[in-house]
């Protein structure tokens, strides 16, 4: 069994930021999953541009970077500045999606679209083979520790059988609720990055936890 596994350091001690970047740097991670909120598009408030700048120098892995935003497409220099290198926005946020998408290649990262769980697969049909990454919200987006919703399953079976038809070669990243006892199900039903946050951060030594998970079969 394969896949990435990208720790989403919303679930980190704040206090403490830049030391568990250096640990995610020195594990066996990755990615970086950076969520950042507005207060708007979900009810709560995250990091913003001077916390990215801060802790891009402190790793050299990737910064997946997922916005839950109203207007995302207003930022998209701006994070490419920051330092992103996957740039994922909300389908039920952007009004011009393939828009948005383009202008977030043309910056030069890659351009992923996350769907809320209330949103069908089909949605994201017309813009697959323009995708580096599509994003399954396997909870409500706003909140860390949240339980993974079963139904997310079939959603990842549904796109992954949609990309085949089309030719598309993103991939697929689950985010929400993921823990060791439903990873391997979820990695099998099509995932190929898994984001993780209470699951990884909540435990003593969350180093040995990304060893533990990366070896799971």
């Amino acid at each position: 069994m394969s896949y990435l596994l990208a720790p989403s350091i919303l679930s980190a001690d704040m206090s403490h930021l830049g030391d568990a970047v250096i640990m995610l740097d020195k594990s066996q991670a990755d990615w970086v999953h950076v969520d950042v909120m507005d207060g708007v598009f979900v009810p709560n408030l995250t990091f913003g541009f001077p916390i990215i700048k801060a802790i891009r120098p402190l790793t050299t892995k990737l910064f997946d970077v997922h916005l839950m935003m109203v207007q995302p497409e207003r930022y998209i220099k701006e994070f490419k500045k920051a330092g992103a290198d996957i740039l994922t926005v909300q389908y039920e946020a952007c009004t011009h999606l393939h828009r948005t998408i383009q202008e977030i290649k043309n910056a030069g990262m890659q351009a992923g679209v996350a769907i809320n769980p209330h949103t069908p697969a089909i949605m994201l049909q017309d813009v697959l083979q323009d995708l580096d990454l599509v994003l399954v919200m396997s909870v409500n987006p706003g909140f860390g520790g949240q339980s993974f919703i079963p139904q997310s399953l079939l959603k990842i079976r549904s796109i992954k059988k949609m990309m085949a038809a089309c030719g598309s070669h993103a991939v697929i990243e689950v985010d929400g609720g993921v823990n060791r006892d439903n990873l391997v199900q979820i990695v099998e039903a099509g995932a190929d990055v898994i984001v993780a946050g209470n699951a990884i951060f909540s435990t003593s030594r969350p180093i040995d936890t990304i060893a533990e998970l990366k070896a799971m079969k």
